[in-house]
């Protein structure tokens, strides 16, 4: 399903005519190392918070309202995604062929989520694979991915008007070149808006399947009878994955978890309060139906990017548009949620959330656009560019554990007596004698930086992981 080639230039990913940025041979291609830059950035963020992430909740996913850094994972992935789309099509002139290659990577990416995400993987810590297929997770990050991307790809080849390269640099001009990708972005907000505050949520009741629990096998009720509201239990994006994918095919340890409602210890993760609301150890699938279709907006707005690199020369001109477009969209969804009108939320993935995070995908990179593309400045970022140009291998290696696993596979006398725990332990958190800045450092050195290196060296020798 997905293949490691020898290939200078990646087929998927994010190139732009030469003569764009240099006065080189004209139907030579380059890789745009800004998008990158931004991609490996990405990743690098992914394994931080996630192995990083119980030591420094502040860094974790939010447990409901609000945005940690974690919270900007899934957008930035979102956002690159959109981007590339209007990059990687402009070389496919048949529409045909087009849709087949759209089509073919989606079902190789809902493939690798369903394999990484749905329960058949254990890795790292467990030495055991397998699902009960009466309980693997449908849902997860690939498959979120494949969605959005399968959606906005095909609006890409199907709702383009012109073909032109080229076009005033008005701050309209691109919107009203794509103004039919700009109504489906308006028909998706409709949509999920009417859902979101429109379902009427009944009450409801789960058993826990959670084998770690020590409520396992306990049946609980959920009082709602309500519409409209954005709170854990009684929210429609919750009621809507229930009745569709069926409760015991969600997520088992959602973040709400670590709510204040839920334990003492919050914003860490801990035992239940003896008085803990009983959603509390429910499921929820925090890349659900409902607020997947929302995520396709984060899509959208990254299409928006790539249509301006691909039309626009200047880097002025560029910049404008994109710097203008992050700064409104941070400034709407920070006033949509101090105003209390609709609160940052990633499990619902609220609008308010859809506009701060893509705007801080706009700026971020546009920082890095300015770094690079400006001023010239690659040589920093060198080990960011290898992730990003290999970011699936790193993904699968590094974020989902694989490769840790593999190694703890080979134990002495007892499966916690392995290379990785020995490395944790005795270099970085016993040198440091602090648990919290060793496993910080850990990431940061023995995953992220490794990974870097590993990803390097197969760039030197021209090898990537294509999807």
């Amino acid at each position: 399903m997905a293949e490691i080639k020898v290939d200078p230039v990646d087929d998927h990913t994010m190139v732009i005519p030469e003569t764009e940025i240099s006065a080189q041979k004209p139907h030579r291609t380059l890789r745009v190392a800004s998008l990158d830059i931004f991609r490996g950035l990405t990743v690098a963020l992914m394994i931080l918070v996630d192995d990083a992430g119980g030591e420094w909740p502040m860094i974790g996913h939010a447990p409901w309202h609000g945005c940690n850094l974690a919270d900007f994972v899934m957008p930035f992935f979102l956002f690159i995604v959109g981007m590339a789309i209007p990059l990687a099509l402009k070389r496919i002139p048949s529409k045909g062929k087009a849709v087949k290659k759209v089509v073919f990577r989606t079902l190789k990416l809902l493939f690798w989520g369903l394999l990484l995400q749905g329960g058949f993987s254990h890795a790292p810590d467990k030495l055991t694979y397998g699902v009960d297929m009466q309980m693997i997770r449908f849902c997860g990050i690939l498959q979120r991915i494949a969605f959005a991307y399968l959606v906005v790809a095909l609006a890409e080849i199907f709702l383009k008007d012109a073909q032109s390269n080229d076009i005033a640099a008005g701050y309209c001009s691109v919107f009203r070149l794509y103004c039919w990708h700009w109504l489906l972005g308006a028909c998706i907000l409709i949509l999920y808006l009417a859902m979101l505050y429109g379902i009427y949520v009944p009450d409801w009741q789960f058993a826990v399947h959670d084998k770690e629990s020590a409520v396992y096998g306990r049946v609980f009720a959920v009082d709602c009878n309500v519409r409209g509201k954005l709170n854990p239990p009684c929210n429609a994006v919750g009621y809507i994955d229930r009745e569709i994918l069926g409760i015991n095919h969600l997520y088992l340890k959602p973040a709400w978890r670590r709510a204040k409602a839920c334990t003492d210890n919050s914003p860490y993760e801990g035992p239940f309060k003896n008085d803990a609301p009983s959603w509390c150890h429910a499921p929820f699938e925090p890349e659900g139906i409902l607020s997947s279709i929302s995520a396709v907006l984060s899509t959208i707005i990254g299409v928006h990017f790539g249509h301006v690199l691909v039309h626009l020369k200047g880097h002025s001109e560029r910049l404008k548009q994109w710097i203008m477009m992050g700064f409104a969209l941070l400034i709407l969804g920070i006033v949509l949620h101090f105003t209390h009108a609709i609160p940052l939320n990633k499990q619902l993935y609220t609008f308010s959330y859809v506009c701060v995070t893509s705007g801080a995908a706009a700026l971020v990179f546009s920082a890095i656009y300015i770094l690079v593309d400006l001023w010239g400045l690659k040589y920093m970022f060198v080990p960011l560019k290898w992730i990003g140009m290999n970011a699936m291998l790193v993904y699968v290696m590094a974020a989902e554990g694989i490769f840790a696993g593999f190694i703890n596979g080979w134990y002495y006398e007892d499966p916690h007596s392995t290379l990785v725990y020995w490395i944790e332990k005795h270099i970085f958190i016993g040198v440091w004698n602090s648990r919290r800045v060793g496993i910080l450092l850990y990431v940061i050195f023995a995953e992220i930086l490794f990974w870097a290196i590993i990803a390097g060296i197969l760039h030197r020798f021209g090898i990537y992981w294509k999807l």
